[in-house]
């Protein structure tokens, strides 16, 4: 009966969203090159991943935003939005609940099927899916446009392009810091030419020791790292609940390595550089600030 109940309330709310499409005013592509019809200014948005969370708020639609999924925790408001599931197992029924007027889902994660099965009930579903930094903003613009902050959205850009212009500047001809990026642990996995770590490390002043690999994520061993003499070490706290200070404190044994020799090992909040959100913006401060302690205190 539970069952039976659940199907017919999806069924309902099917032929409401239907009945309504006559309103939607505006069609757009996205970039998966589909075209989706969205209201303007839509009041009832539903994010599939944590980068399009925290751009939404940083767009200021806290309050159209229904729905979140599992680990957006980044504004602290966030946190109080109703789960969808995880970004890789959305919960059909939760979202169709919630009656939105548009979602928002990325290439990088949702499943198509999903997405299609959203498109079968009427509800507008727009992919986005940035790939470098130019590209997130680009999707932030993309973004203010359907959702009706478009003033907005350029704004934050401008200010996000300025930020990123200043560390730049301040790093562009000085000595780059031969740098280790440690995103697993057990085996030891850092970051290829083609992932967002090993670009911001180039931006923010340093030179990644794994730079041209062509494996996104490739796997190091002792030997290899030992023998490229990193000067630097960050550990990505990319691991949920791992314990990263044990993580630090077992490079301490490699003191053949110039990084440990001078205590430049250092934990990185991985957020801050998975996510292709404005938060980036944050991360390559950040980690400007670790790789030149003395430009940027």
């Amino acid at each position: 009966m539970i069952a039976f109940n659940s199907r017919l309330t999806i069924i309902l709310i099917f032929l409401i969203v239907l009945s309504a499409q006559g309103a939607y005013a505006d069609l757009y592509i996205d970039k998966m090159g589909r075209e989706v019809n969205i209201p303007s200014s839509p009041k009832r948005i539903v994010s599939l991943a944590p980068s399009i969370t925290e751009t939404l708020f940083a767009l200021g639609l806290s309050k159209e935003i229904v729905g979140v999924t599992m680990f957006s925790d980044y504004p602290e408001a966030a946190r109080s939005k109703p789960r969808i599931g995880s970004y890789v197992n959305i919960s059909i029924e939760k979202v169709v609940s919630l009656d939105p007027d548009l979602i928002i889902g990325t290439a990088d994660g949702n499943r198509k099927e999903i997405v299609k099965q959203f498109e079968r009930f009427g509800f507008p579903v727009y992919v986005i899916n940035p790939t470098s930094l130019d590209e997130i903003f680009e999707m932030v613009l993309d973004v203010g446009k359907i959702t009706g902050k478009d003033s907005a959205a350029k704004d934050l850009v401008h200010n996000l392009r300025k930020r990123v212009g200043f560390v730049v500047s301040q790093t562009r001809n000085i000595k780059k810091p031969r740098v280790f990026f440690q995103i697993g642990v057990d085996p030891v996995v850092t970051v290829g030419r083609d992932a967002f770590g090993s670009r911001l490390i180039a931006l923010a002043g340093g030179s990644s020791i794994s730079r041209e690999e062509t494996i996104k994520y490739p796997r190091y061993t002792m030997e290899k790292i030992i023998a490229e003499q990193p000067e630097i070490i960050i550990v990505s706290t990319m691991k949920r609940g791992g314990d990263f200070e044990r993580v630090r404190n077992r490079w301490k044994r490699w003191k053949d390595i110039p990084a440990v020799r001078n205590n430049r090992i250092y934990i990185l909040n991985s957020d801050m550089i998975d996510h292709p959100s404005p938060v980036i913006v944050d991360g390559l401060e950040e980690l400007a600030r670790i790789i030149h302690p003395e430009l940027f205190m």
